[in-house]
């Protein structure tokens, strides 16, 4: 066989290109190409050559070493120019172009990196360490190119983006949560929001050796999931609430069947019965669409111990709190909210949307019965997570609900190398919801370590 267009290359019986012989190309004057000219003109060339339809057939390690044979063979045949490293480098940077996320990949695969931020094609930002730096050596090389990338993840869990439908939720393989926002919507180019999900499974212990929490905080938490209260955390975007949540979850008898419901699956519990559930947006005409709310009701007849609510955001609020007063103890949610009062007063306003006509008072009287504890966690200014605060939900005094302050943060100054300084602070109270606890055989355990903790 000779000539590349005249031969089908196969890797283990799969074809991965049958093209056309290559027009003939002008050989390169004396002056050779600068390195980004030979490869523009390298990547052009193989682009045209491979079958895409074939080439996904591949496994990513084939697929390499075709792509590899290519590029060496077509520097022959072009004079190009390009030493052994230089070619290693095209290779990588065409296998993430054509089935990874092109010059996003090396930020996916830094584990000191929680969330990337593309806005635009040449304006990537990334946060490390809990402090946001621009990565101004990392780029796309235009709108397109940004917007091949976001379609192939929103193609990778059954959605679509384009002019016609510009925003979407999706989640990657590993479990990391991403937004997409297109243009007209998005002024300066596709932008693309990815919070990256961790590597490694997040224990309460894990935070505490972090700072995030103190370990007695966390030996409380622990208990507080396996005697089934129901728990809110509360917090803003990038707190760590998920995180805090899949920590929590860990703690869950294995025996027991949990539903969780999320409008992008992030969660990652660690339990052998757990059924995740999604929903799913409106088609082009506007139907189809499957909301929390509809799952809730759903999940309602899927006999679940615990039903787990990734984040509430509107009228599902109220189904939430039904289910948690209809013997689902131990379910929990987050929401974004700057204090647990504000916490609470969004749950009522989200539970007045689902439109039954109940006053505030009977909504108010619905959330005091359901929710024994608000967890609040903030990112501080040195990059670092930290529980602010644990209250108890107690009940109604008139139409005020009333709370009781479990455990604190206290802050109490900055170290040289900036990271604050502070402690977390039991105010010694004994909880209402203390005989759930007793119910489960924990009551002794549970007063020490809140007498321990206010004694630090």
């Amino acid at each position: 066989m000779s000539g590349f267009g005249r031969r089908v290359v196969e890797s283990e019986s799969r074809e991965l290109a049958v093209v056309p012989e290559p027009a003939p190309q002008p050989a390169p004057g004396p002056k050779s190409p600068n390195l980004e000219q030979a490869r523009e003109r390298m990547r052009d060339i193989l682009l045209a050559r491979i079958n895409p339809a074939a080439a996904v057939r591949l496994t990513r390690e084939e697929f390499g070493k075709e792509v590899l044979r290519l590029v060496a063979e077509i520097g022959t045949e072009q004079r190009l120019q390009l030493n052994i490293k230089e070619q290693d480098n095209l290779v990588q940077e065409l296998m993430d172009d054509m089935i990874g996320l092109g010059p996003l990949e090396p930020l996916l695969n830094d584990d000191a990196i929680t969330d990337i931020m593309v806005n635009g094609p040449y304006s990537i930002y990334v946060e490390r360490f809990g402090k946001l730096e621009q990565m101004p050596q990392v780029r796309f090389r235009d709108n397109s190119h940004v917007n091949n990338v976001a379609q192939r993840i929103a193609a990778g869990v059954g959605r679509r983006v384009d002019e016609a439908s510009p925003m979407a939720d999706a989640r990657l393989h590993d479990g990391s949560r991403v937004n997409i926002l297109l243009p007209p919507l998005a002024l300066n180019g596709p932008t693309i929001s990815i919070r990256k999900f961790s590597r490694r499974a997040i224990t309460l212990d894990i935070m505490a050796r972090q700072g995030n929490l103190s370990q007695p905080l966390a030996q409380f938490l622990e208990l507080c999931a396996r005697a089934r209260l129901n728990i809110l955390i509360s917090g803003g975007t990038g707190s760590g609430k998920t995180t805090l949540m899949n920590a929590i979850s860990r703690n869950i008898d294995p025996t027991e069947r949990i539903i969780t419901i999320e409008d992008a699956a992030e969660l990652q519990l660690q339990l052998p019965h757990v059924v995740s559930i999604e929903t799913r947006p409106p088609n082009l005409e506007g139907e189809g669409e499957i909301t929390q709310r509809d799952l809730l009701k759903n999940a309602l007849r899927m006999r679940p111990d615990r039903i787990i609510v990734g984040e509430v955001r509107g009228s599902e609020a109220f189904d939430m709190l039904q289910a948690m007063n209809t013997g689902h103890d131990g379910s929990m949610s987050t929401v974004h909210a700057n204090t647990p009062r504000d916490a609470l007063a969004r749950i009522e306003n989200m539970a007045l949307l689902a439109g039954i006509g109940l006053p505030a008072r009977v909504i108010r009287n619905q959330i005091v019965s359901a929710v024994d504890l608000v967890i609040q966690i903030e990112r501080m200014r040195d990059g670092v997570r930290r529980i602010q605060s644990v209250i108890e939900v107690i009940g109604l005094e008139g139409d005020t609900t009333t709370t009781q302050d479990l455990f604190t943060y206290r802050y109490e100054g900055e170290n040289r190398d900036g990271t604050l300084r502070g402690s977390f602070v039991a105010h010694g109270y004994r909880p209402h919801f203390l005989p759930k606890i007793a119910a489960f055989g924990l009551e002794r355990r549970f007063m020490e370590l809140l007498e321990v903790e206010r004694e630090r």
